[in-house]
């Protein structure tokens, strides 16, 4: 008989957290991702949105047979699990581009953008985000998976 998860808990968003930190930090500050960020259209941005979602679904549901989605605690219809490790993906990322000054770093110091407006700079960050977030929702769900 296989052995039993327990049920989602606060500390498994805490795990989650370490995992998606740890993974997130070195492409937060690579110039290469806000240079690929800043030649990104919208369609490869929600793209590269819809890879993350099917990462950490994959890596919560499907790579681990002890999880039941439709045995979880739901928001919405959607499993309270989930919801904490795409926060965590998204976020961690988020966190720390604008701790470490990152958007000022490479897009206006740095000169990736030629019209650096503080719109360019927010839309372009939301875009590395989004590069960021594959990499720690690999960490988050490996977290929240392992412990």
């Amino acid at each position: 008989m296989g052995r039993r998860r327990r049920r989602y808990q606060i500390a498994d968003t805490a795990q989650q957290l370490v995992g998606g930190f740890l993974l997130a930090g070195p492409f937060v500050v690579t110039e290469e991702v806000w240079v690929l960020a800043s030649q990104m259209s919208w369609v490869h941005t929600l793209a590269v949105v819809a890879i993350v979602f099917g990462i950490g679904y994959g890596a919560l549901y499907k790579a681990d047979d002890d999880r039941d989605p439709d045995q979880e605690a739901e928001v919405a219809g959607i499993p309270v699990r989930f919801v904490s490790l795409m926060g965590v993906a998204y976020g961690s990322v988020a966190v720390l581009a604008v701790a470490l000054t990152a958007p000022t770093t490479f897009l206006v110091e740095g000169g990736i953008l030629s019209a650096p407006t503080e719109t360019a700079v927010a839309l372009t960050t939301v875009k590395a985000v989004a590069v960021g977030a594959i990499f720690s929702v690999v960490g988050a769900a490996t977290a929240d998976s392992v412990f």
